[in-house]
């Protein structure tokens, strides 16, 4: 499962998310999108590089990007 989700119809490429994320993994796409807007994007190699941050979530006007972390478990859960 991706670790962020870019709507690409809701994003208006204002270009926040491209300034908010540190790592510089988020770029805007050559293609417009329905709206005309030149969307966010990820390549497949920039979602493996990700933290999951969510910086870029944060800094989105229109919500049109998602973050997903992986919760992790230390195995069964112990009683006090």
């Amino acid at each position: 499962m991706p670790k962020v989700v870019i709507d690409e119809s809701r994003c208006k490429g204002c270009g926040l998310c491209t300034i908010a994320c540190a790592r510089g993994l988020i770029t805007l796409s050559e293609k417009l999108n329905k709206m005309g807007f030149q969307p966010a994007v990820m390549t497949p190699e920039a979602l493996e590089a990700c933290t999951s941050c969510a910086l870029c979530a944060q800094m989105c006007p229109d919500v049109a990007i998602t973050i997903y972390r992986q919760v992790k478990t230390d195995g069964p859960a112990h009683k006090a």
